[in-house]
């Protein structure tokens, strides 16, 4: 561990965060998840909720009603158990395969996108549906996941003004992140995909179909077979398929 991170901090009354870095770095993720999986695993009666950002883990609580002192000491005590750097992602995530149009009408920034990778059309494409993307938090909108991370050449900014709807399901980019879109909306990430994929399932018995931990993998398609997927995807799947991770 650095000698700075990892913090402990209470969030008003209403819980407790632990943080892994002091920007979103790929191993402070990773300690996050495995973090927040192991004070799960605790079954401590204060833990009301927990939940993971890019790379810190929250563990949502009633500090009016417990000590938040006692709380600090477990989980110092947790920390110091282990290097939670290097620790395994937690068990039961998902590698998800999943259909997408790369350009032209459907993703119609791929190309700027592109350039300011320094990357031909072509080049990004391999490098998006080459890289194993992890979900590394979901949030701004129901089920929604940031997705990282790309190489640094993709740490390319977002726009200076706001593309006013892309629609559900599009895959945008900016600083090094991928991001799967729940709902049509307006956004300062440049449209390189669109999948027909729905990361939000109110009607389903699982409407969060995505996981902090999980993986996603990208394949390119042709704009006639996903307009045929998208025709046929009453569940949403929208032509996914996915398989357990050891």
């Amino acid at each position: 561990m650095s000698n700075t991170y990892p913090t402990i901090h209470t969030v008003g009354l209403s819980g407790v965060l632990v943080t892994f870095a002091e920007a979103l770095d790929d191993t402070a993720n990773r300690a996050a998840l495995a973090f927040r999986a192991a004070v799960d695993a605790q079954g401590w009666d204060w833990v009301q909720e927990s939940a993971t950002s890019l790379i810190s883990a929250f563990f949502r609580t009633d500090l009016a009603q417990h000590s938040a002192a006692g709380i600090t000491e477990q989980l110092t005590d947790l920390l110091a158990t282990r290097d939670w750097f290097a620790a395994p992602l937690p068990e039961g995530r998902k590698l998800w395969h999943i259909p997408a149009v790369f350009g032209g009408d459907l993703a119609p920034q791929l190309d700027e996108a592109a350039e300011a990778a320094g990357l031909s059309s072509q080049d990004a494409i391999a490098e998006l549906t080459s890289t194993r993307m992890r979900v590394i938090t979901i949030g701004f909108a129901p089920g929604q996941p940031y997705l990282g991370t790309l190489g640094e050449h993709w740490n390319i900014p977002r726009l200076g003004t706001l593309s006013p709807n892309i629609p559900r399901g599009a895959l945008v980019a900016a600083v090094r992140q991928l991001c799967l879109f729940s709902n049509d909306t307006p956004t300062g990430w440049r449209h390189v995909g669109q999948t027909a994929f729905h990361t939000f399932r109110p009607t389903s018995e699982t409407p969060f179909p995505l996981s902090p931990g999980d993986e996603l993998l990208f394949h390119a398609t042709t704009p006639a077979d996903y307009k045929t997927i998208a025709a046929h995807n009453a569940d949403g799947a929208g032509g996914a398929t996915w398989e357990a991770l050891p």
